[in-house]
C-alpha cells in the first residue's frame, strides 16, 4: 500500500466508531458479544447481604450474623482467599461466567427427586382439538422449532433493543439428565460428546405404561406430514398394556437411589442400555393420558406429577395430552429456564399446526415406524420400580395445592394504578402471609438474567424495611388511608429498586454460595479448612428458609405454571400475571395445608383491598 494511502477500512466516522454493533439475526450469534455477569466486590456483597437478611432478624440474631461476617471478610480472612480464586476463575480462558461451576452445582448437585421438587410445567390454553389432533400438532410445532434453531433462525429475544442469551436453546431436543451418585450430568448435544444439533429423528411416546419410540423425521431429515403423526400416535394408542411396570416410575427416585437403580438396569440386561439410549437420545417426550381433568387445577396437578408411569422426569421437554385435548409441558429445570420455555410455547401455539408442517417442509412418507421399548427386568427390578411407583404416589398426595384466578386484575389495572405490576402483586402476597400466618416470612422472587452471557437467573429476596412497615400499616387501626397508601408505594419502590439491582448483577446470595462452594470443592487447595460461621449464621439460614417462593410466567398462551413447594412451611407461588388477567397455582406440604389455603383468601382479600387503597 503507498504511503498516505488508507485502507477504505480505516476511514470511519466518529459516529460509525461509537456505534453499537446491530444485533446478529442468527439464533446464537450474539452469545460472545454479551456483556459478561459482573462479579461483585466481597465488601458490597457482604454489606447487602447483610441489609437483606436484617429485617428477618432480631438484634441479637442480627449482631451473631454481623460478626460471622465479619471474620468472614477480615482483611486475611477466608472470604478473601475464596473471592481470589472467585476472581482468577472468572478470568481464565473459556469461562464465559464466573457462576459457570455454580449453575451445574446447584441443579445437577441436589440429591432429592426432581420430579415434583424441581421440575416444572405450564398449562396451555385450550383450543378445542382432540387428543390425537392437538398432540400431533404440538409435535409438528416443536420439530418445526427444531429445525429453524439447527439452521439459527429462531430469532434472538430481545429485550430494549439488546439481545438475550439464546444458550439454553441447546438443552431443548435430546436432552436428557442422567443421574449420578454424587452428581447428575446431562447427556445433550451441542457438546463435546454430541458435538451440533440433534440428529435424532424420533421421540418417544407414553400411554398405559407403554414407551414407544415414533419416528417423526424421516431418513432424508423431513418431517412427517400432520396426517401421518395421528395416524402413528393412533396405532400407538392401540397398543396392548405393557407387560411389564414402566421404568418410567424410577425417574421419582431420589438422585442416588435412581443411579443405583440404573446401574441394576444396565447390569440385568443388554437391551436396556438400548431402551435407555432410545429414550435419552429422542427428541422430547410426548404423554398421552386416558383420562380427561375435571378442572383447571386437576390438569395442574397432572402436569406437575401426574402417573410416574407415564413421564420421563429427567427428559428435557415433556409434551402432555390428556384425553380431551388439554395439554401442556413438563421441564426438567438444569438447563432450562420459565423464560427459554415461555418462548419455545409461544412459538408452538402462535401458528396453526398446519402452518408449522408446512414452513417445516413436512411431507407424506408413510405411516412413522413405531417400536415399542422393553426393559427387561428380573423380579428386584421389578419391585424397585413398584415401590418406587408407591412412595412417589404418597409422596404427590402429601402435597396440597391450589388455583387462584382473578378475572378482573392485571398488569394494565396496576399501571393504571401507577404502580410496577410485579410489586403489586408481591405487596398482595406480603399482606395475604402476614395475615395468615401472622409473620413475614423470607420470600424467594426469581429474576431473570439472560442479558448477560450463559444468563440464567438471580434470587431477590422480597422482604425489606419497607414491606415490614408497609404490612404493619395496613393493620393498624390508627393508619389512615394517606399513610397506607404511602406506606404501599414506599415499599414497591423498594421493590422495584432491588429487582433492578439483581438485574445488574448486584445481589449477595449466589456470590456467597459460590464462596461456600469453593470451599468445599478446593478448600484444602486454597488453605481455607475452616469452619465458615457464615453459612450457619442466622441470617444465612433465614434470610434462605422460604416461606413464599415466587416465580413468574406471563404468556396469552398459558392458562396457569406450577412447581413444587421448596420447604416444610413454604407456599409455591407460581403466577402468570397479564394485561387482563392473573393467575396462580400454590403448593405446599399437605400438613400445613390449612395455611396455604387461608393464604389464598387472605390474597383475593388482598388485591380486592389495595386495588381500592390506591384509587382512593
Amino acid at each position: 500500500m503507498a504511503p498516505g494511502v488508507r485502507s477504505a477500512r480505516a476511514w470511519r466516522t466518529r459516529d460509525e466508531v461509537n456505534a453499537t454493533p446491530e444485533p446478529s439475526d442468527r439464533t446464537f450469534g450474539n452469545e460472545d458479544a454479551l456483556p459478561r455477569v459482573p462479579l461483585p466486590a466481597l465488601d458490597e456483597t457482604c454489606d447487602r447481604f447483610l441489609e437483606w437478611c436484617a429485617p428477618l432478624l432480631t438484634e441479637a440474631e442480627l449482631a451473631e450474623t454481623r460478626a460471622a461476617v465479619e471474620a468472614f471478610a477480615r482483611p486475611d480472612g477466608p472470604g478473601r482467599a475464596l473471592h481470589a480464586a472467585l476472581e482468577r476463575y472468572d478470568a481464565e480462558p473459556g469461562v464465559r461466567s464466573w457462576l459457570d461451576t455454580f449453575w451445574p452445582y446447584r441443579y445437577l448437585g441436589r440429591r432429592d427427586r426432581i420430579a415434583l421438587n424441581a421440575n416444572f410445567f405450564f398449562l396451555f390454553q385450550d383450543t378445542g382439538e382432540r387428543q390425537l389432533e392437538r398432540a400431533a400438532g404440538l409435535i409438528a410445532g416443536a420439530l418445526d422449532y427444531k429445525l429453524q434453531l439447527d439452521a439459527e433462525r429462531v430469532p434472538p429475544v430481545l429485550q430494549r433493543g439488546a439481545p438475550l442469551s439464546m444458550e439454553q436453546n441447546k438443552f431443548l431436543f435430546s436432552t436428557t439428565r442422567i443421574p449420578g451418585a454424587e452428581q447428575d450430568t446431562v447427556r445433550a448435544p451441542y457438546s463435546a460428546e454430541w458435538p451440533g444439533p440433534s440428529q435424532a429423528k424420533h421421540i418417544v411416546v407414553f400411554y398405559r405404561g407403554n414407551i414407544i419410540r415414533m419416528d417423526v423425521i424421516g431418513p432424508d431429515g423431513v418431517p412427517h406430514a400432520l396426517d401421518e403423526l395421528v395416524a402413528g400416535l393412533g396405532t400407538i394408542m392401540k397398543a396392548e398394556p405393557a407387560p411389564e411396570p414402566s421404568a418410567g416410575h424410577l425417574t421419582t427416585k431420589a438422585r442416588a437411589e435412581w443411579a443405583a437403580s440404573r446401574e441394576a438396569l444396565l447390569a440385568a440386561d443388554p437391551a436396556n442400555a438400548r431402551a435407555l439410549d432410545d429414550i435419552e437420545t429422542a427428541l422430547f417426550c410426548v404423554c398421552l393420558e386416558d383420562v380427561a381433568p375435571r378442572n383447571d387445577l386437576e390438569a395442574c396437578d397432572n402436569l406437575l406429577h401426574g402417573d410416574s408411569g407415564n413421564r420421563w422426569f429427567d427428559k428435557a421437554v415433556s409434551l402432555v395430552v390428556f384425553a380431551d385435548g388439554t395439554a401442556g409441558i413438563n421441564v426438567e429445570h438444569c438447563g432450562l429456564d420459565g423464560t427459554t420455555i415461555l418462548s419455545f410455547v409461544d412459538a408452538l401455539l402462535g401458528a396453526s399446526p398446519e402452518a408449522h408442517a408446512q414452513r417445516s417442509g413436512a411431507r407424506s412418507q408413510g405411516l412413522p415406524v413405531v417400536e415399542a421399548i422393553e426393559f427387561v427386568l428380573d423380579d428386584a427390578l421389578r419391585a424397585d420400580v413398584r415401590d418406587a411407583a408407591a412412595a412417589f404416589a404418597a409422596y404427590a398426595a402429601a402435597t396440597a395445592t391450589t388455583c387462584v384466578s382473578f378475572d378482573d386484575f392485571g398488569s394494565e389495572r396496576a399501571k393504571a394504578l401507577k404502580t410496577s405490576p410485579d410489586a403489586f402483586v408481591q405487596m398482595a402476597y406480603q399482606l395475604a402471609h402476614k395475615r395468615a400466618k401472622g409473620l413475614t416470612g423470607a420470600t424467594y422472587e426469581s429474576i431473570a438474567t439472560r442479558q448477560y452471557r450463559n444468563g440464567r437467573t438471580e434470587a431477590m429476596r422480597v422482604v425489606t424495611p419497607e414491606v415490614l412497615r408497609f404490612v404493619a400499616a395496613m393493620d393498624d387501626p390508627e393508619a389512615g388511608p394517606d399513610t397506607r397508601r404511602a406506606a404501599f408505594r414506599a415499599a414497591a419502590e423498594a421493590h422495584v429498586r432491588r429487582a433492578k439491582d439483581c438485574q445488574a448483577g448486584r445481589a449477595p446470595e449466589q456470590h456467597l454460595w459460590e464462596l461456600q462452594l469453593i470451599q468445599k470443592r478446593r478448600g484444602e487447595e486454597l488453605g481455607v479448612t475452616e469452619h465458615l460461621a457464615l453459612f450457619d449464621s442466622p441470617g444465612w439460614t433465614t434470610m434462605r428458609d422460604d416461606y413464599l417462593s415466587t416465580s413468574s410466567a406471563p404468556s396469552v398462551n398459558i392458562r396457569y405454571f406450577g412447581f413444587g413447594s421448596t420447604s416444610e412451611q413454604c407456599i409455591g407461588v407460581a403466577y402468570v400475571l397479564l394485561p387482563d388477567r392473573f393467575n396462580l397455582y400454590l403448593s405446599t406440604p399437605e400438613p400445613v395445608a390449612g395455611a396455604m389455603y387461608d393464604f389464598a383468601d387472605r390474597l383475593r382479600e388482598a388485591v380486592r383491598e389495595l386495588q381500592d387503597l390506591l384509587a382512593g
